[in-house]
């Protein structure tokens, strides 16, 4: 019984010490444009989610065969920066005329991720998993 309690007294020793030791803690002064970066991106995110849910959007992808809410998952699931460069683009789209390309783009995308067994959304393609 004294054994036990010598290693008992032995771990709570070296437990308490090591709590009582300080910790510490660094600190970093933020940029702005870093901090903006998250301001930014959600603002390119919301603009492309906007994109996708007009009406003229949503049926000229189902005229090629994209579901609409497919296309905004795999929005949601695109990096910041993936998602800026189509902001980017529907941003220099004149109006109305540059549609099929954007269009495009996304029926790219969507078939890159399915064919990569990401995604499931044409019944065409194969999996390479």
């Amino acid at each position: 019984m004294s054994a036990f309690k010598r290693l008992v007294s032995a771990t709570m020793i070296v437990t308490t010490t090591l709590v009582g030791m300080p910790i510490a803690a660094h600190a970093e002064i933020v940029p702005t444009d870093e901090s903006m970066s998250t301001t930014v991106s959600a603002a390119n995110r919301e603009r492309v989610t906007n994109f996708f849910n007009r009406a003229d959007v949503r049926n000229a992808m189902q005229q090629q065969g994209v579901n609409g809410d497919a296309a905004l998952e795999r929005v949601n699931a695109m990096s910041d920066a993936e998602v800026a460069q189509l902001a980017g683009r529907i941003d220099k789209a004149p109006a109305g005329g540059e549609i099929l390309g954007i269009i495009f783009t996304v029926f790219i995308i969507l078939l890159v991720t399915d064919i990569l067994g990401l995604t499931k959304v044409f019944p065409f393609t194969r999996s390479v998993r």
